[in-house]
């Protein structure tokens, strides 16, 4: 039978958790770097590709972008998974967060898609929750300042009808909702890294 753990041994118990969460999820530079930098130059290329050709959809920047982020996510973390022998707790929920988030990302797309819509506007909406949550997770403020800029500047590309300021508005979000804190996550991690 198991006995119950006293309150000193439930802080240290938690204490040890975040701990380790800091120290493994500040390999998750990477990623924000990676998606931030693929969508921005997406979401860039089909504005410049929209003014050549205004009368077409313009799609093919956004299925490279996922196709090349989708490849270089799976080789980082089938790499990473290669170093680190166990997962703990809070990679765990991590890993399902995004995991759900990108089920959800897939469903709203194609659904949207599929009605004639712009997916932009939810898609961005959506992509606030995992960032504010990881952010949470790790205490790692700039990334629950980035979920936040997702949520606002999804309501504003609602509000705004003309495409350029769109545009604007989610080149802003991903820069300063995934790129820097993608770099300030990254010196950190070199910070945590043992010599």
């Amino acid at each position: 039978m198991d006995t119950p753990m006293t309150p000193e041994q439930s802080l240290r118990l938690i204490e040890s958790m975040i701990s380790q969460a800091k120290q493994s999820f500040s390999r998750m530079s990477f990623y924000f770097l990676t998606w931030g930098v693929l969508l921005t130059l997406a979401m860039l290329a089909t504005q410049v590709w929209s003014g050549v050709d205004p009368e077409v959809r313009h799609g093919a920047p956004w299925g490279v972008a996922g196709a090349v982020g989708g490849a270089l996510s799976a080789w980082y973390g089938a790499r990473q998974s290669r170093k680190e022998e166990v997962l703990n707790p809070m990679d765990r929920i991590i890993n399902w967060l995004w995991a759900s988030f990108v089920i959800a990302l897939l469903l709203v797309l194609f659904t949207t898609l599929l009605a004639g819509g712009d997916p932009g506007i939810p898609i961005t909406l959506m992509t606030g929750i995992p960032t504010f949550l990881t952010g949470q997770i790790m205490r790692f403020r700039p990334l629950v300042l980035g979920g936040v800029l997702f949520w606002v500047a999804g309501v504003a590309m609602q509000l705004v009808p003309e495409a350029d300021v769109r545009t604007a508005l989610y080149c802003a979000a991903m820069v300063l909702g995934y790129i820097v804190p993608g770099i300030l996550l990254m010196r950190k991690e070199n910070g945590v890294r043992p010599a």
